[in-house]
């Protein structure tokens, strides 16, 4: 038997408990010093820390295959372990195309190879995200993947026959459509928010009606055909109240905010600094109140961090010529504590609400985002909230460092991530899963030997 004892931490910053882990379970959890624990266990001392299911990302850009200069699976799930997530969802827009069952196969293997963190794909919603054929839907749902998220995420599904037919399709295995809310008509030449700022600047204008249009429409379908909505980063107030309509009216319609959606704003693109370019882009102040309002009070049900890496080449360049896209999953828990957590609006049991329950209910991860009780999969993160410091390149453990943080001061860190048993991160120090599980093992059969003895 393995065995290990977090002693004094916070159960969703509420009452302070040991938690003893067997294996890949959790074995017991009760007051301090009430555990019956094997005398071999290991200790950790998890003293003032909050302890959270393990976080749930629902809209992660791994990049493998095709694009391994920016991220690959390895990586992007250290990325995943040192931002306290256990289960990353890994986008459609890779070389090739998750559009078969061979390719998210392919992907889903990598992640259990790599071992830091269960990594489930998302199946594309139309041939090489073409946005003229469905893809093979069904094949990818029947795979040894189990896709049951699809999303042409990066391009919108603008056709609205096959947004159709993609809703009605999924219905049949309980999938949903994951959309990337972009008229591209209307977003044609588009390099930040449309406003006073992007004339101002000379910019072309990403306007917020080719976002809340698309949500519309799509709404409207979901309730038409009687299916499962997502609509991925969020990013305007109005796209908000379009959420909140449907949700009063019935639709089966879910919505997730990315985490530099709730503290940065449009104001940032004056630099010119492409770390800030980002799709949809930037918005005002209001539109980042309105969200965190909407995150609050449950119209936005999720935290999803859109974790887009790039190579140093394609950000550090001119604006009009860099890529879109921010690096977020090491920084997300954080950005949730000073935007939510540190004014009141959410609690630590909200946040492991929106950052891991609800996200695994929406994708179907029947492993993830479990309750912290007895018998439940060791999937477990351990959080200091606390003094601010300096976000650096220090805090990235993927291949790409496109954040918008670097050089801000954020609160709190991520101090211990568990991935089914097995500790990824230990006082904020990266282990590997596959050596930790090995050393366990030995350790096993070493004790065997002894009692056989």
């Amino acid at each position: 038997m393995t065995a290990t004892l977090y002693s004094g931490a916070r159960r969703y910053g509420e009452e302070t408990v040991d938690v003893l882990v067997d294996g890949e379970t959790i074995a017991a959890i009760g007051e301090p010093g009430t555990l019956d624990v094997p005398a071999d266990a290991e200790r950790i001392d998890a003293t003032g820390l909050v302890l959270l299911p393990g976080l749930v990302d629902l809209h992660t850009h791994l990049r493998q295959p095709g694009f391994e200069s920016s991220e690959t699976v390895l990586t992007g799930t250290r990325a995943a372990a040192r931002g306290g997530f256990t289960t990353v969802f890994a986008m459609a827009n890779t070389q090739p195309v998750q559009d078969t069952a061979g390719v998210v196969e392919a992907v889903e293997a990598l992640g259990r190879e790599a071992g830091y963190a269960d990594v489930q794909p998302i199946g594309a919603v139309t041939v090489g995200l073409e946005g003229e054929r469905l893809s093979e839907l069904g094949a990818m749902a029947s795979s040894r993947a189990r896709v049951r998220v699809f999303s042409d995420d990066g391009k919108c599904v603008f056709d609205p026959l096959i947004m159709r037919r993609a809703l009605e399709y999924v219905k049949t295995f309980g999938g949903v459509v994951a959309q990337h809310a972009q008229d591209p008509r209307l977003t044609e030449g588009a390099q930040m928010n449309e406003g006073a700022l992007s004339a101002e600047l000379g910019l072309g204008g990403w306007p917020g009606v080719a976002e809340t249009s698309i949500i519309a429409r799509d709404v409207l379908l979901a309730e038409h055909v009687s299916s499962r909505l997502h609509v991925c980063h969020v990013s305007k107030r109005e796209s908000v109240e379009i959420v909140r309509w449907a949700k009063d009216r019935g639709i089966d319609v879910t919505a997730e905010v990315a985490p530099h959606h709730l503290i940065l704003t449009e104001e940032l693109v004056r630099g010119f600094d492409a770390r800030f370019k980002v799709n949809p882009p930037l918005r005002t102040a209001d539109d980042v109140e309105a969200l965190r309002d909407a995150l609050a009070d449950g119209t936005i049900d999720i935290v999803a961090t859109d974790h887009a890496p790039h190579p140093v080449d394609a950000k550090e360049t001119e604006w009009d010529r860099a890529a879109m896209g921010m690096v977020g999953l090491e920084s997300a828990l954080r950005i949730v504590d000073t935007t939510m957590v540190a004014p009141v609006r959410l609690t630590w049991r909200d946040v492991a609400r929106v950052l891991s329950e609800t996200p695994a209910r929406i994708g179907s991860a029947d492993w993830a985002g479990r309750p912290l009780d007895a018998g439940e999969p060791a999937d477990l993160v351990f959080y200091e909230p606390g003094d601010t410091r300096e976000f650096t390149t220090d805090d990235l453990s993927g291949k790409s460092i496109n954040s918008p943080f670097l050089g801000r001061e954020l609160p709190g860190r991520v101090v211990h991530t568990v991935h089914r048993g097995t500790p990824t991160l230990r006082d904020g120090v990266l282990a590997d899963p596959r050596a930790v599980a090995e050393a366990a093992r030995f350790r096993t059969a070493r004790s065997e030997d002894v009692r056989g003895a």
